[in-house]
Protein backbone atom coordinates (compact mmCIF):
# COMPACT_ATOMS: atom_id res chain seq x y z
CA UNK A 1 0.00 0.00 0.00
CA UNK A 2 2.69 2.46 1.04
CA UNK A 3 5.14 1.38 -2.21
CA UNK A 4 1.62 2.00 -4.50
CA UNK A 5 1.65 5.84 -2.79
CA UNK A 6 4.94 6.60 -3.03
CA UNK A 7 4.62 5.19 -7.04
CA UNK A 8 1.94 7.52 -7.25
CA UNK A 9 3.37 10.20 -5.86
CA UNK A 10 6.76 9.92 -7.78
CA UNK A 11 4.62 9.73 -10.84
CA UNK A 12 2.90 13.04 -9.92
CA UNK A 13 6.21 14.73 -9.22
CA UNK A 14 7.82 13.58 -12.50
CA UNK A 15 4.85 13.44 -14.67
CA UNK A 16 5.13 16.58 -16.41
CA UNK A 17 9.23 15.64 -17.24
CA UNK A 18 8.41 11.95 -18.47
CA UNK A 19 7.09 11.69 -22.04
CA UNK A 20 3.72 11.15 -22.37
CA UNK A 21 2.62 8.07 -24.50
CA UNK A 22 -1.08 9.24 -25.32
CA UNK A 23 -2.47 8.81 -28.51
CA UNK A 24 -3.04 12.64 -29.26
CA UNK A 25 0.79 13.26 -29.00
CA UNK A 26 2.21 14.24 -32.42
CA UNK A 27 4.23 11.84 -34.49
CA UNK A 28 8.27 12.94 -34.95
CA UNK A 29 8.44 14.90 -38.19
CA UNK A 30 11.94 14.79 -39.66
CA UNK A 31 13.09 18.40 -40.40
CA UNK A 32 12.52 19.73 -44.01
CA UNK A 33 15.24 19.96 -46.54
CA UNK A 34 16.21 23.09 -48.03
CA UNK A 35 15.15 22.36 -51.10
CA UNK A 36 12.13 20.52 -52.68
CA UNK A 37 11.83 17.22 -54.98
CA UNK A 38 12.15 18.35 -58.79
CA UNK A 39 12.48 16.49 -61.89
CA UNK A 40 15.80 16.99 -62.29
CA UNK A 41 17.96 16.07 -59.38
CA UNK A 42 20.20 18.65 -57.95
CA UNK A 43 24.14 18.04 -57.80
CA UNK A 44 26.50 17.78 -55.26
CA UNK A 45 27.88 20.79 -56.36
CA UNK A 46 25.15 22.59 -56.58
CA UNK A 47 24.05 21.69 -53.21
CA UNK A 48 26.97 22.44 -51.68
CA UNK A 49 27.24 25.64 -53.82
CA UNK A 50 23.74 26.78 -52.04
CA UNK A 51 25.07 25.91 -48.60
CA UNK A 52 27.37 28.24 -48.72
CA UNK A 53 25.09 30.87 -50.16
CA UNK A 54 22.56 29.87 -46.87
CA UNK A 55 25.40 31.19 -44.16
CA UNK A 56 26.02 34.34 -45.85
CA UNK A 57 26.29 36.78 -43.01
CA UNK A 58 25.23 40.77 -43.26
CA UNK A 59 27.06 43.00 -41.40
CA UNK A 60 25.23 46.28 -40.51
CA UNK A 61 27.54 49.61 -40.65
CA UNK A 62 27.53 52.29 -37.91
CA UNK A 63 25.14 55.38 -38.36
CA UNK A 64 25.37 58.35 -36.07
CA UNK A 65 22.28 60.05 -38.02
CA UNK A 66 19.88 58.00 -35.22
CA UNK A 67 22.22 59.29 -31.94
CA UNK A 68 21.80 62.58 -33.23
CA UNK A 69 18.25 62.46 -33.42
CA UNK A 70 17.52 60.77 -30.18
CA UNK A 71 20.07 63.67 -28.52
CA UNK A 72 17.93 66.35 -30.57
CA UNK A 73 14.69 64.47 -29.04
CA UNK A 74 15.94 64.48 -25.27
CA UNK A 75 17.54 68.47 -25.56
CA UNK A 76 13.80 69.22 -27.01
CA UNK A 77 12.09 67.38 -24.01
CA UNK A 78 14.35 68.95 -21.74
CA UNK A 79 13.85 72.75 -23.02
CA UNK A 80 10.11 72.02 -22.68
CA UNK A 81 10.61 70.44 -19.03
CA UNK A 82 11.95 73.14 -17.69
CA UNK A 83 9.79 76.23 -20.17
CA UNK A 84 7.14 74.33 -18.00
CA UNK A 85 5.18 76.52 -14.49
CA UNK A 86 3.27 73.51 -13.46
CA UNK A 87 5.04 70.44 -13.17
CA UNK A 88 3.46 68.58 -10.65
CA UNK A 89 -0.13 68.94 -12.57
CA UNK A 90 1.59 67.26 -15.63
CA UNK A 91 2.92 64.20 -13.51
CA UNK A 92 -0.61 63.99 -12.17
CA UNK A 93 -1.75 63.03 -15.09
CA UNK A 94 1.26 61.62 -17.03
CA UNK A 95 0.34 59.13 -13.75
CA UNK A 96 -3.03 59.28 -14.39
CA UNK A 97 -3.10 57.90 -17.94
CA UNK A 98 -0.57 55.22 -17.06
CA UNK A 99 -2.95 54.05 -14.21
CA UNK A 100 -6.05 54.45 -16.78
CA UNK A 101 -4.39 52.60 -19.43
CA UNK A 102 -3.35 49.76 -16.69
CA UNK A 103 -7.65 49.52 -15.49
CA UNK A 104 -8.40 49.21 -19.25
CA UNK A 105 -6.06 46.38 -19.95
CA UNK A 106 -7.32 44.61 -16.45
CA UNK A 107 -11.30 45.43 -17.99
CA UNK A 108 -10.79 44.33 -21.12
CA UNK A 109 -9.12 41.03 -19.91
CA UNK A 110 -12.18 40.21 -17.94
CA UNK A 111 -14.41 40.84 -20.71
CA UNK A 112 -12.42 38.76 -23.07
CA UNK A 113 -12.52 35.96 -21.15
CA UNK A 114 -16.47 35.85 -20.60
CA UNK A 115 -17.58 33.20 -23.73
CA UNK A 116 -19.76 34.82 -25.70
CA UNK A 117 -19.53 38.44 -24.48
CA UNK A 118 -16.40 39.49 -27.25
CA UNK A 119 -17.91 37.68 -30.07
CA UNK A 120 -21.17 40.21 -29.28
CA UNK A 121 -18.83 43.19 -29.30
CA UNK A 122 -17.38 42.34 -32.21
CA UNK A 123 -20.78 42.46 -33.82
CA UNK A 124 -22.04 45.71 -32.27
CA UNK A 125 -19.00 46.87 -33.76
CA UNK A 126 -19.66 45.87 -37.11
CA UNK A 127 -22.95 46.97 -36.75
CA UNK A 128 -21.63 50.73 -35.75
CA UNK A 129 -19.56 50.90 -38.76
CA UNK A 130 -21.37 49.43 -41.17
CA UNK A 131 -24.66 52.01 -39.81
CA UNK A 132 -21.24 55.20 -39.84
CA UNK A 133 -20.27 54.70 -43.36
CA UNK A 134 -24.15 54.25 -44.61
CA UNK A 135 -24.78 57.65 -42.35
CA UNK A 136 -21.79 59.49 -42.88
CA UNK A 137 -19.71 58.58 -45.58
CA UNK A 138 -21.63 56.75 -48.45
CA UNK A 139 -23.49 60.64 -49.65
CA UNK A 140 -21.35 63.46 -50.84
CA UNK A 141 -24.48 65.62 -48.73
CA UNK A 142 -23.33 63.96 -45.66
CA UNK A 143 -19.84 63.55 -46.12
CA UNK A 144 -19.85 67.70 -46.19
CA UNK A 145 -21.98 67.55 -43.14
CA UNK A 146 -19.30 65.62 -41.16
CA UNK A 147 -16.87 68.00 -42.50
CA UNK A 148 -18.61 70.96 -41.12
CA UNK A 149 -19.17 68.44 -37.76
CA UNK A 150 -15.63 68.04 -37.12
CA UNK A 151 -14.65 71.49 -37.86
CA UNK A 152 -16.87 72.36 -35.49
CA UNK A 153 -15.64 70.44 -32.95
CA UNK A 154 -11.98 71.24 -33.57
CA UNK A 155 -13.15 75.33 -32.79
CA UNK A 156 -14.97 74.16 -29.47
CA UNK A 157 -12.11 72.59 -28.46
CA UNK A 158 -9.06 74.57 -29.31
CA UNK A 159 -11.63 77.80 -28.33
CA UNK A 160 -11.70 79.80 -31.31
CA UNK A 161 -15.56 79.26 -31.96
CA UNK A 162 -17.79 82.04 -31.55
Amino acid sequence: MATAYAGASVAAVLGARLPSSSPSRLPYLPPRHLFSVSSSPLSTSQFSESRRSSSLRVRATEETSGSVQVEDLFSDLKEKWDGLENKSTVIVYGGGAIVAVWLSSIVVGAVNSVPLLPKILELVGLGYSGWFVYRYLLFKQSRKELASDIEALKKKVAGTGD
